[in-house]
């Protein structure tokens, strides 16, 4: 191979001097994302969970049984537990103090000998120390015997000694988090130390991460009251407390404990669904190399949700542990319907798509020596947790169903149901994706494409409504401005059987004309648009359309999502004028502060008029492009998969058979309507 620049085969240009050795935490400041998965939003909160994940493993341990999550001002977060305490001695490899060797060198904890934790969930040994480096300072305070002990750093590195603070039990909390330099007020803390209790053990890390590294370092209280409580949940008799500041300068406290653990967890993410048998299957067993705890039952639901976790960290890619229980239960349930006459000798056994639907399960699994694909833990790769996980199971289910003889024909019946759906829909599937069948149909009437054939370039507006429709032909950029209409609401993929999804005239359309197809012949390459928009009205009626689009494409097209290539207009609410000036307004206090100027305006005493759009199909063409098409001034939201979920979940609440939950759902958010449309 030819090289245009001598330089680079000259070998001696190669030298000593280019090799470089990152020391310390070094590394891990220089690719944060090799650690913690990204610099966004969920790297953000992972330094959080990786504290959290020790203290957990005191509790799972048996050393502890209370933990403290505090957000204070100025995104400073502590995390406190009532365990064991870090050891302060000096360590005889590093010739440092055992809590400078945790905080400040990768793999390095008591999780790697086998003797402190038989099951932990910092695996790597990287999680507390990868939080150091990532912070621009940090506090840790261990509490051992009645004294307690501190150390501070700064991006992966200590700011002087370990040094010893008293022998009391903690009461004065200044103490424990910051020492003289508290970013809190006096009275703040006072009102801080109130939720508190004394001490007497155990360790606090008090961390702000550094925004040299993260984009956005403001923590969210929602996603931190959501992990704590999951962790409640999966950790029995633990208690586990958020801390919150606001901004009126309280701190509001929020606390969690749950004896019956995954039972109610199972109970409180499937309260919107209807089960078809009396009695949830339980399970929880000790063995000598593991710990499981799993709980499950079926719902009239044509959905599922599994969720699985390993040591309380939720592996969203799942693993050895859900496969194990997978094809236990594939076994059990085939066996038993054998047995019983409830599947016919010339029929079929149910396969994993049959037993899995309207299936609702929690499968927890503690394991000593957890393998994981990946830095941040979401896939499970130990083949003896199959093996484990599959004959607990096993031998559970089959005790179950003999015991609860009326529950065991009622999902049976639903499995045998699920069967005869899934083999209906594998004939619509083939007769509406044979090969060449899609290909061969041109593209939907309702379709006004544009002229440019490069996906780079063109966009395609879905909009609801023949005014809208017409407003965004006339007014459109033909060049690389593609409009769909489609007609009311589309069918509900979440409640709909997949024959009936390929039956929908407008789905169809949508998927000629995002040319991407769908289920086994979908191909992301053969995409239309790299800019697909839904274009809905503001109105109730609107919103309801996006939440049916954004579901279907969660569904069906969620590569399109992953990719960034959906997106959400966002018309103007309002349309403000006054003699010859027009602007227009996205939301109520824009409006204001548009009038306020409006009205300082002395040259003219001229009445201003404000008209609030009722829909898209209001604004003639030239403002609908100019307001809500044109790139220059239009406001578009890139839709995320976190975005798609809650879709989802709401869209389950609000259309779902569950009418208290949709009725303490209204009551809550009624307030927060600015104007009801009819």
């Amino acid at each position: 191979m030819s090289n245009n620049n001598p330089k680079n085969n000259n070998p001696s240009s190669y030298t000593e001097q280019d090799i470089f050795v990152l020391e310390g935490l070094e590394p891990v400041r220089k690719r944060p994302a090799m650690y913690i998965g990204s610099t966004g939003k969920e790297g953000l909160h992972h330094l959080i969970w990786e504290v959290l994940d020790n203290a957990i493993d005191e509790v799972i341990a048996g050393f502890a049984d209370e933990i403290y999550v505090i957000l204070h001002p100025k995104n400073f977060v502590s995390i406190i537990d009532n365990g064991r305490g870090i050891p302060v001695g000096i360590h005889q490899q590093t010739k440092k103090s055992a809590l400078e060797t945790v905080m400040t060198h990768l793999h390095a904890g008591g999780k790697f000998g086998g003797k402190v934790y038989k099951a932990s969930g910092g695996l790597h040994g990287v999680g507390v120390s990868v939080v150091c480096a990532l912070s621009k300072f940090m506090f840790v305070s261990t509490i051992r015997d009645g004294k307690i002990y501190s150390q501070k750093y700064s991006q992966g590195k200590t700011i002087g000694p370990v040094y010893k603070l008293g022998n009391a039990k903690v009461t004065t909390y200044d103490k424990i988090f910051f020492d003289e330099e508290s970013f809190m007020a006096a009275p703040l803390l006072e009102k801080l130390s109130k939720y508190l209790p004394a001490f007497a053990q155990g360790t606090c890390v008090t961390f702000s991460p550094d925004s040299e590294i993260f984009r956005n370092i403001e923590l969210e209280n929602k996603r931190i009251l959501e992990r704590i409580q999951e962790e409640a949940y999966l950790t029995k008799k633990l208690k586990i407390s958020f801390i919150s500041y606001s901004e009126d300068g309280l701190f509001d406290l929020n606390s969690y404990y749950f004896e019956n653990g995954v039972k109610t967890f199972l109970q409180s993410f499937t309260k919107n669904k209807t089960p078809i048998h009396s009695n949830p299957f339980y399970l929880h067993k000790t063995t000598e190399n593991a710990e499981i705890e799993t709980a499950f039952f079926y719902t009239d639901d044509i959905n599922s949700k599994e969720l699985s976790f390993v040591n309380n960290i939720q592996t969203i890619d799942g693993g050895t542990h859900l496969t194990g229980f997978r094809k236990a239960i594939t076994k059990v349930f085939n066996e038993y319907a054998r047995d019983n006459n409830l599947i016919k000798k010339n029929e079929d056994n149910f396969n994993g798509d049959d037993i899995r639907e309207g299936l609702y399960a929690i499968i927890s699994i503690r394991i000593s020596n957890p393998e994981f694909e990946g830095q941040t833990k979401t896939k499970l790769g130990n083949p003896e947790a199959r093996g484990i996980i599959e004959r607990l199971v096993t031998e559970g289910l089959q005790e179950y169903l003999e015991i609860h003889k009326d529950d065991a024909k009622r999902i049976i019946a639903k499995i045998a149901l699920n069967q005869k759906s899934r083999l209906i829909a594998i004939k619509a599937k083939e007769s509406v994706l044979r090969k060449g069948y899609l290909e061969g149909l041109s593209l939907p009437g309702k379709l006004a494409d544009c002229q440019t054939k490069n996906p780079d370039e063109a966009e395609l507006f879905i909009v609801e409504g023949e005014s809208a429709g017409g407003s965004g032909k006339q007014g459109r950029n033909r060049y690389n401005q593609a409009i769909l209409g489609i007609k009311g609401k589309i069918l509900n993929v979440e409640k709909a059987r997949l024959n009936k999804v390929l039956e929908s005239e407008e789905i169809k359309s949508l998927i000629l004309a995002i040319g991407t197809s769908i289920l086994d012949s979908f191909n992301i390459n053969s995409i239309r648009y790299k800019k697909i928009i839904i274009m809905c009205d503001a109105d109730s009626d609107g919103h309801h359309i996006r939440t049916l689009l954004l579901t279907l494409f969660f569904k069906y097209f969620r590569p399109v999502i992953e990719q960034g290539y959906l997106y959400i207009a966002n018309p103007p609410l309002y349309r403000i004028t006054k003699n010859k000036i027009t602007e227009y307004a996205f939301d109520d206090e824009e409006k204001f502060r548009i009038i306020q100027k409006l009205e300082q305006d002395t040259s003219s005493n001229a009445k201003i008029e404000v008209q609030r759009f009722k829909g898209l199909g209001e604004m003639n063409p030239e403002e609908l492009y100019e307001t809500t098409m044109n790139p220059e001034k239009r406001i578009l939201k890139k839709v995320s998969i976190e975005d798609a979920k809650e879709a989802e979940r709401l869209f389950d609440i609000l259309m779902g058979k569950e009418v208290f939950s949709r009725k303490k759902f209204i009551q809550t958010h009624a307030l927060q309507v600015n104007e009801l449309d009819v």
